[in-house]
C-alpha cells in the first residue's frame, strides 16, 4: 500500500480496517512533509503536537468500536489565511507574522476535525491571496511538482502542490478570481470551487469579500464530493451563509459505485468566443478531450465575459486596496512589491468605475442565468497555458506579448464574478505538464458538476496522476 498514492477514502477505510493506525498515517506524512519542504516549499507550519494527539484519540476511537468519523485519520492542510488555533493567520504577508495566535479554528477546519480528519500545518500562498503563481517575496515561491523550475499557480499553490506531490490526499485554499482552479490545472489535481456562500468564511482572511470562496484540492471525485459534504451547511458566523436558502444536499452516497453514475438528461456545451481566445493549442485540446469523451457538439457564447473579467478586476483592487488601506499607507515596505502596487492602484480607481462595475455585475449574471435555461453544465479551458517558469513575467499568445500572471485567470474570473460553481478536473499528458477543463455550472448546481467528473473518471480521461 502506497499510502502517498492514495485518495482521502482509500486511507480512512484502511485506518478503519486497521490496516494502519491513524498516528501510523499521521508519522508518515509528517516525515515526508519535511523531507519534501525545501524542494517544494509548501508548508509555513506544521501543527505536529496537536496533529499526533489527534490521531491517537482516533485509533483509540477505532479500538473502541466507536464511529470516529467519515474521514478518520485522513491528513490535511489549510491555506495559511485559514485560522488555526494557537497559530499567527499570515494570510503570505509579512506584517500578519506580528498578529497574535488565531483563538480557535475556521469552520472548515473544525467540521473536517469533527469528521476525523487531522490538520497537520498551514500552507503558502500569494500575499493576502492577491496574485496567480504563489511568488511570494517574504515566504518564498513555491514550485510545482511536476517541474520544480515552474510556479504552481496561485493564490492557492501550495495547496495544490502540496496534493500533486504526494504529500497530502486533501487541502483547503480559497478562490476570488481563480486561485483555487489556476493551481489545480498547473498542478494536475482536482481544484473545487462551490457556489458563492455555499462553504463557511468564517475565520478566513479575506481579499474581496463579495468574490471570494473557500474550497477543496482533492486527488479524486470522490474525495472532492465528501468533502463537499462535510464542508457545506448553515454557519452564524458567516453572513454570507446564514442567510442563503437551505440547498444542502448530500452526494457522497452515489458516488463510491462510480461506475453506475451515468449523465443521462444533463445538458452540456463548450463555451466558445472568449474561452477559445489567447490560448495555446493543447489548453484547447484538452477542452476538446472532454468533449469527445461525452459526445458534446454543442457550443454556447458566454457573452460580454471580455468585459466581465475587466469588472472583476476593478471590483477585486477596489475591495483589497481599501481593506489594507491602512496598512498601505503606513506600512507600504513591508508589503509584497506585487501586491502592493497592484493594491495602490486599486485605491486610486475612481469610486464611479466601481460602482459601474457592480451594475455590470448584476447585468451579466441575468445573462448568464438566460444561458443556463438551454443548458446544464458548461465545460471550458482553467487555464491559457500549462505553468509558466518562476520569475517568468510575459507568453506570447495568438501572436500577442502579455503578461503572464493577470492572464493565467481569464477563464476562470468571468465565472467566479458571479459566483458560479466550478470543478477544475486534470488532464495528464504524457512527457507534458498537465492541464485543467473546468466543469460550470448553475448556482447551486454542484451535483451535476460532480456527475459529469464522476463519469469523466471513471472512464479514465480526467484523474490526478501520480508522481
Amino acid at each position: 500500500m502506497d499510502l502517498f498514492k492514495l485518495d482521502a477514502i482509500a486511507i480512512t477505510t484502511a485506518i478503519q480496517a486497521g490496516k494502519i493506525s491513524a498516528v501510523d498515517v499521521t508519522k508518515a506524512t509528517l516525515a515526508k512533509i519535511t523531507a519534501s519542504n525545501d524542494e517544494f516549499n509548501c508548508f509555513t507550519a506544521l501543527t505536529t503536537e496537536t496533529a499526533l494527539a489527534d490521531a491517537e484519540r482516533i485509533d483509540q476511537e477505532i479500538i473502541a468500536g466507536n464511529n470516529p468519523g467519515v474521514l478518520a485519520g485522513v491528513p490535511f492542510a489549510v491555506k495559511n489565511l485559514f485560522d488555526i488555533q494557537g497559530l499567527t493567520t499570515l494570510a503570505g504577508a509579512k506584517i500578519n507574522a506580528e498578529n497574535p495566535p488565531a483563538t480557535e479554528d475556521a469552520t472548515a477546519i473544525k467540521k473536517l476535525k469533527q469528521a476525523g480528519a487531522i490538520l497537520v500545518g498551514a500552507l503558502n500562498m500569494d500575499e493576502y491571496a492577491y496574485g496567480f503563481v504563489t511568488e511570494n517575496s517574504h515566504y518564498g515561491a513555491t514550485r510545482n511538482p511536476h517541474d520544480i523550475n515552474r510556479v504552481a499557480g496561485g493564490s492557492s499553490g501550495a495547496s495544490a502542490a502540496a496534493v500533486a506531490g504526494g504529500l497530502l490526499p486533501l487541502t483547503l485554499g480559497s478562490d476570488t478570481n481563480g486561485s483555487i482552479r489556476v493551481p489545480a490545472a498547473l498542478c494536475g489535481v482536482y481544484g473545487f470551487k462551490p457556489t458563492y456562500g455555499r462553504l463557511s468564511r468564517a475565520g478566513v482572511a479575506l481579499f474581496s469579500s463579495s468574490f471570494d470562496h473557500i474550497g477543496t484540492f482533492t486527488r479524486s471525485v470522490r474525495d472532492t464530493a465528501i468533502a463537499f459534504d462535510i464542508l457545506q451547511g448553515y454557519d452564524e458566523r458567516d453572513p454570507i451563509c446564514t442567510n442563503r436558502p437551505n440547498v444542502e444536499t448530500r452526494y457522497i452516497a452515489s458516488l463510491p459505485d462510480i461506475d453506475g453514475i451515468n449523465i443521462d438528461g444533463i445538458r452540456i456545451a463548450i463555451a466558445s468566443a472568449y474561452f477559445t481566445q489567447k490560448a495555446e493549442p493543447e489548453a484547447l485540446e484538452a477542452v476538446q478531450k472532454v468533449a469527445d469523451a461525452l459526445n458534446i457538439k454543442n457550443y454556447i457564447t458566454i457573452p460580454e465575459s471580455h468585459r466581465a473579467r475587466a469588472a472583476a478586476f476593478v471590483i477585486t483592487a477596489v475591495e483589497g486596496a481599501n481593506l489594507h488601506f491602512h496598512k498601505l499607507r503606513d506600512r507600504p515596505q513591508d508589503f509584497d512589491p506585487a501586491t502592493r502596487d497592484r493594491f495602490l492602484a486599486g485605491a486610486l480607481i475612481p469610486s464611479q468605475w466601481y460602482l459601474q462595475a457592480q451594475r455590470f455585475r448584476r447585468w451579466y449574471r441575468d445573462q448568464v442565468r438566460e444561458v443556463f435555461a438551454n443548458v446544464d453544465v458548461i465545460i471550458a479551458p482553467t487555464t491559457p497555458i500549462t505553468a509558466p517558469l518562476i520569475g517568468q513575467q510575459t507568453m506570447i499568445l495568438d501572436g500577442e506579448e502579455i503578461l503572464v500572471r493577470p492572464y493565467l485567470g481569464q477563464f476562470t474570473q468571468p465565472l467566479s464574478f458571479i459566483g458560479l460553481p466550478v470543478l477544475s478536473v486534470p488532464i495528464h499528458r504524457a512527457n507534458a505538464l498537465p492541464l485543467g477543463v473546468q466543469i460550470i455550472a448553475a448556482p447551486d448546481n454542484e451535483a451535476k458538476i460532480l456527475q459529469v467528473a464522476g463519469l469523466l473518471e471513471s472512464m479514465g480521461v480526467i484523474s490526478s496522476g501520480n508522481l
